[in-house]
């Protein structure tokens, strides 16, 4: 499969984000010039069915899980098309839960893929367990079919779970020694590349991610939340956070995992065109994120 062959599959969708403002991503990615960044060989193929996020009352602890499922459904028959044609999908969230679609395409199309999990927080959150409910914290515990996940959203693709915990690669978060999710990665057995490794060497650290995610599955694919970014160098992110990576460090990291024989498939989430300060915020993005898919 040639890595330059993409099809971009909008998901203009904040169903499982906090607030509304992440479906208005795709479009702002688009407006940007990204797709002409990215090579001769574009295929967009539009937008799924979006939803823009509101409260939802009799589901306090899994908001709008029927909508986080139908939108990740959709992707998920885009991204076995693209695969079928030998084409890579490029996902353009929206929240984080458009990489189960991502996911659970991979396995409609006969795959059973790793995933590189580039987050600043691995979003291994039940419904049980994060009280507020927006499943966008919540997208790789339902991957993993944890306890206390809910059926609509774990059941997107033809098995359950989608993941094996040998499968995953937690990348790139600052969380403390502690934290609630730090500690699930460790008793889960996840493969876990630090903030801290990835400062100290960017392409070493994504090489060590690669190397476990090519031998993990028949294929591997990408999710990257900008919340894994510094929001002071790179404030695009849903939620804000101050510790983070370096956007030539993010750039240098998709870089090292795109260009791998064995990558399939990227999914670019949690963009809220809302925090924009200037216009010269996205642009830079745009170019930093091409650069780095089109590198090599």
């Amino acid at each position: 499969m040639d890595p330059r062959r993409w099809t971009v599959v909008g998901a203009p969708s904040s169903a499982g984000a906090h607030t509304p403002g992440v479906e208005r991503a795709p479009a702002a990615l688009r407006a940007a010039g990204l797709l002409g960044l990215l090579g001769a060989d574009v295929e967009d193929s539009g937008d799924v069915p979006g939803f823009r996020w509101r409260p939802d009352p009799a589901y306090p602890r899994g908001q709008n899980a029927g909508a986080v499922a139908a939108v990740a459904s959709a992707v998920a028959d885009r991204v076995a098309g693209a695969l079928s044609r030998d084409r890579v999908p490029l996902v353009l969230g929206g929240d984080c839960t458009v990489t189960v679609g991502l996911v659970a395409g991979c396995a409609r199309a006969g795959m059973s893929p790793a995933l590189v999990y580039v987050d600043g927080g691995p979003d291994l959150y039940t419904p049980v367990t994060r009280a507020n409910g927006n499943l966008d914290a919540m997208g790789l515990a339902h991957m993993l079919g944890l306890p206390g996940t809910l059926h609509e959203v774990a059941g997107v693709g033809p098995v359950t779970p989608l993941l094996s915990p040998e499968r995953v690669v937690v990348y790139g978060d600052s969380l403390p020694p502690g934290d609630h999710e730090r500690d699930l990665v460790a008793e889960l057995g996840l493969a876990y590349v630090p903030a801290d490794e990835v400062h100290a060497d960017a392409r070493a650290a994504a090489r060590r991610a690669r190397s476990v995610a090519e031998g993990a599955g028949d294929g591997f694919v990408v999710h990257f939340d900008v919340d894994v970014l510094s929001f002071v160098d790179a404030p695009l992110a849903d939620v804000p956070e101050p510790f983070g990576l370096s956007l030539d460090e993010a750039a240098a990291t998709l870089a090292e995992l795109v260009a791998s024989p064995r990558f399939a498939g990227l999914s670019v989430t949690e963009i809220n065109p809302h925090h924009l300060p200037d216009d010269e915020v996205l642009p830079r993005f745009v170019r930093a994120l091409a650069g780095a898919l089109t590198a090599g």
